[in-house]
């Protein structure tokens, strides 16, 4: 298995658990929405859908807001949302890639430019970040599904790449196009997943501290808070005693 990549998926979080916890319902919800749109009400037949369900079960949404979700992906009228990748660089130079789920392209476009604006980053040109990254399927799973050894050898025989223990996840990640397989077989020995998702990696980290470190987590926060921001990637380096501090 490959070692872990040096990236940073913004793990630094402020404001009341009740308040993220709503924001994470609105987030799961919007993307369910757009996978039935897209892919149909069947989660085994919709990958996408199957993903977005399991998301919510983990952070214990409610089964009648899932099933709301599904059934307005797939009503008369149900809502255009459109899908959007913004770029940019944030304090320091980190790269920052922000992906959306949006009713209204020039409300998000507004409020993204603008909190870059605030902070001292500044929007790039498509790709301008992203040339340097790659896009891979990500699956957590809680440190209490499972020890290292037994999670490793379940994720090498699902065709993962890759197997590391965080903090609070066992993280695996493996190819696009395996991630569907990959997270329905595991499932079935561990659970269900924290997350199973595409998300973006690079090899490139970028040091910053001081005021450049605390103008990032203000950016990476706000973005985050945005409704129709549904995933922020940053590829910032920050030293443990750092975080503290800006954790205090």
């Amino acid at each position: 298995m490959a070692g872990h990549s040096k990236y940073a998926n913004i793990q630094h979080r402020k404001g009341g658990q009740d308040k993220k916890r709503a924001q994470a319902f609105t987030k799961i919800a919007r993307e369910i929405q757009a996978a039935v749109k897209l892919g149909g009400p069947d989660p085994n037949a919709n990958p996408r859908l199957y993903r977005a369900m399991a998301s919510g079960r983990a952070v214990n949404m409610p089964k009648d807001n899932i099933q709301r979700a599904v059934d307005k992906g797939g009503g008369v009228g149900a809502e255009q949302l459109d899908e959007i990748r913004y770029e940019g660089f944030g304090p320091g130079g980190v790269g920052v890639i922000v992906e959306c789920l949006t009713d209204n392209k020039n409300r998000t476009a507004g409020e993204v430019r603008s909190a870059f604006a605030k902070h001292g980053g500044n929007l790039g040109e498509s790709n301008s970040v992203a040339n340097a990254w790659k896009k891979v399927g990500e699956i957590r799973f809680p440190l209490a599904a499972g020890s290292e050894d037994a999670m490793l050898e379940a994720a090498i025989e699902a065709g993962c790449d890759d197997c590391v223990a965080e903090e609070e996840h066992h993280v695996l990640t493996c190819e696009m196009n395996a991630l569907a397989g990959a997270a329905q077989t595991l499932s079935k020995k561990f659970g269900d997943p924290s997350s199973a998702k595409f998300v973006w990696r690079t090899d490139i980290a970028i040091p910053i501290e001081g005021e450049s470190a605390e103008a990032l987590m203000k950016l990476l926060d706000q973005l985050d808070d945005l409704d129709d921001v549904q995933d922020v990637y940053s590829n910032e380096d920050i030293s443990e005693e750092e975080l503290a501090r800006l954790s205090a």
